[in-house]
């Protein structure tokens, strides 16, 4: 079932991305809905660990360069348990 989502882009990316989109016969939507589905499986870690750069050149000019901030072992633990119980609900549907 699709839900609507509202993000804030700049706009020079997204004509880039509504054109990429375009000439690979998507929606922007199921773009952006394609991204986040593999960035949220479970094979990727972190934002290093998705290969999108050869993706991001396409779309935008200059080397990708990420930018995470720290994160204390706190913050990690949270987010592992929470990964943990959204599996373990996705399992059970």
């Amino acid at each position: 079932m699709d839900t609507k989502l509202t993000l804030s882009f700049d706009k020079e990316v997204i004509e880039k991305a509504k054109g990429f989109a375009e000439a690979n016969g998507l929606s922007l939507s199921r773009l952006v809905e394609y991204l986040l589905r593999k960035s949220t499986s479970r094979e990727y870690k972190s934002i290093e660990d998705f290969p999108v750069s050869e993706w991001l050149m396409t779309l935008m000019e200059g080397p990708v360069t990420y930018t995470t901030k720290p994160r204390s072992n706190k913050e990690l633990r949270a987010e592992a348990q929470e990964y943990k119980k959204a599996s373990k609900n996705n399992s059970q549907a």
